[in-house]
């Protein structure tokens, strides 16, 4: 539970300043967090994809539900409908990845996979992390597949 503790408060205090930076043209995290993670378009997402990256849809099972998943994800819920960190979410990550692997976090648009990058390099030591800047909205409106749940 401490664990769960030092990750949580670090993690809120990045949510409340991060869900207003902006993602730069350069494809590198917004300022302040540059270097730490990768933002990557659709296409860049179909890329990693087709090289076998594990990618994991940190949404809700209600939003999985909704929208369907882009084929192959890992459904591993970060984030609580209160907001909080799921005490289950990083024990389900180490199954799939592993800090020295490439991973790739999706969500609905893009805000709570900023926050989850930086949780993932600077707190769970992983080192190849890519955020899909759109999220599944953006999968969906450039009409590409997903699983329907």
């Amino acid at each position: 539970m401490n664990k769960l503790l030092l990750l949580t408060i670090p993690l809120l205090l990045f949510i409340a300043t991060a869900c207003d930076s902006a993602t730069s043209s350069s494809g590198k995290a917004p300022a302040g967090a540059a270097s730490l993670y990768t933002n990557i378009n659709n296409a860049e997402l179909a890329q990693l994809l087709e090289k076998e990256t594990t990618l994991v849809d940190i949404r809700r099972p209600e939003e999985w539900k909704q929208t369907g998943v882009v084929p192959g994800s890992n459904m591993i819920t970060l984030f609580t409908s209160r907001g909080g960190v799921n005490p289950d979410f990083v024990s389900q990550l180490q199954k799939v990845s592993s800090p020295d692997k490439p991973v790739i976090l999706i969500c609905r648009t893009g805000n709570r996979t900023r926050a989850g990058s930086t949780m993932l390099v600077k707190q769970l030591g992983y080192k190849d992390v890519y955020n899909v800047t759109r999220g599944i909205t953006g999968w969906i409106s450039d009409k590409r597949d997903v699983t329907r749940l």
